[in-house]
Order: C-alpha cells, then sequence, then structure tokens
C-alpha cells in the first residue's frame, strides 16, 4: 500500500467531514415524493449503481483507499426508487403467502431484511449494499457469515470498521446487542452527512397514512400498532451516529 497516498486520501475526507458538525444538516430538503422513491433525484451513474453526486464522490474516494490497501469493493444495491422497491415487495410476499404464510406472518418475514415500499433508505441514494470484489463468490452475496471469521468479505469488513466512517459512511443495521427492527446487515452504509438530515425530514412525515393509502400487497395488515412498531424498530433502530 502506498500509506502517503492512503493517508492524503483519509485527510481530505476527513476535512470534507468537518463541514458537517451536525449530520442533520443535509444540504437540501426533499420533497414528498423524493423522500418516498417516487420523485426523480439527481443521480451520478459509476458501473450500473446510482448515488448523489456528494456520495458518489465520496464512496469514489472510499473505495480507491481500499483499493490501495489491496481490497476491491464492490456495490450490489444503491439507489432504488419504489417501483423497485415495491417488486421486491410484492415477489416475496407472493412467495411466502404461497407457502402457506397468513399476510401477517408473510410481512414479519419479509421485514427482517427488506423495507416496505415506501420507507426504504435507498430511496434517498445515500445508501449501498457493498461486497468485496475478487473473491469469485456470486450467490448469496448478503449473508453475514461471509463477512465474519474465514468468510470471503472479512478482509473488508475489517478495513471498513476502520476506515469507513473518515470518508462519511456507516453502518446501519449494526450488530448491537439489543437492537430491534431490520436484521443485521454488514454489507449495508449510508452516508451521513446527507441521509441523517433526510431522515430527520423523512419522519416528519404522516407515514401511517402514507402506508395505509398505498395499497399494497397485504396492506389490510397494517394496523396502526404495526406501523408504529415499523417506524420506532425498523426505521429509527439504527446506528445512532445516524440519528444525529
Amino acid at each position: 500500500m502506498k500509506r502517503r497516498t492512503f493517508i492524503q486520501n483519509t485527510a481530505l475526507a476527513t476535512a470534507a467531514l468537518s463541514t458537517f458538525p451536525q449530520w442533520a444538516t443535509a444540504q437540501e430538503t426533499l420533497d414528498k415524493d423524493q423522500l418516498l422513491g417516487k420523485g426523480s433525484p439527481k443521480l451520478v451513474e459509476r458501473n450500473g449503481y446510482r448515488l448523489r453526486p456528494q456520495v458518489a464522490a465520496a464512496f469514489d474516494k472510499m473505495t480507491a483507499a481500499a483499493q490501495q490497501d489491496g481490497i476491491g469493493i464492490q456495490v450490489v444495491s444503491s439507489y432504488r426508487d419504489y417501483a423497485h422497491q415495491n417488486r421486491i415487495w410484492e415477489r416475496k410476499f407472493k412467495s411466502y403467502t404461497g407457502n402457506g404464510m397468513r399476510d401477517l406472518e408473510a410481512i414479519k418475514k419479509i421485514i427482517e431484511y427488506s423495507t416496505i415500499p415506501g420507507t426504504s433508505r435507498h430511496h434517498w441514494a445515500t445508501d449501498l449494499d457493498i461486497i468485496q470484489s475478487g473473491t469469485g463468490v456470486t450467490s448469496n452475496v448478503l449473508d453475514p457469515d461471509k463477512f465474519h471469521g474465514t468468510g470471503p468479505f472479512c478482509e473488508l469488513k475489517a478495513w471498513l470498521d476502520k476506515h469507513a466512517e473518515s470518508f462519511g459512511f456507516y453502518e446501519v443495521y449494526t450488530n448491537d446487542y439489543g437492537r430491534k427492527g431490520f436484521n443485521y446487515e454488514p454489507w449495508h452504509f449510508s452516508y451521513a452527512p446527507l441521509s441523517a438530515g433526510y431522515l430527520q425530514q423523512y419522519t416528519r412525515l404522516d407515514i401511517a397514512q402514507i402506508l395505509q393509502q398505498e395499497k399494497l400487497l397485504g396492506s389490510d395488515a397494517f394496523t396502526a400498532a404495526f406501523i408504529n412498531q415499523y417506524k420506532t424498530e425498523n426505521i429509527l433502530d439504527i446506528n445512532p451516529a445516524l440519528l444525529d
């Protein structure tokens, strides 16, 4: 590794992040449609993935620094609009209910890892799912076991634990004891200087009313109690650094 170059890259990233003394100072206010994945955000495309320009620039710096350490980063998923998330939702809902699950049982199974359309952080183009490239692993890549022990992505995991935050990227669904909501996702990272502010904007929406109006598959099971629990546990029980 060219350590001097890495140090310079890290210093640049840290300097850039220092302009955000509090994460919640997002640079723009998103309209309701963009927060729900129904808008038309300005995006930068890189090798099949899409991010907001500021996020893409920070991610490029992080990817270059990892490469200097001999670690490649591959993006599995980035920006997803409402329609994309709904296709995932419907595919899983039909699969689970087709195998005999009741609607609520199927929904609880889906939200172990997948969001209800309109509630995904990927709608904001600030979040990515990433794995280590060059390992030869191409199936079932979003598996926590692959990021630990002797797993094929363990080197990337160790590198991200040490360096990702200096570039503004934070693991969202941590393995912290007692955290509820979505299961642990060592592949999901969010660009905090923007996403923390977007989350604050998002929580000001009437999520209960929005979800009840969408008429999604299984939405008859979206009781007020269910939606409140989903908001508290799945949307807000995340890495505390992304709540500031």
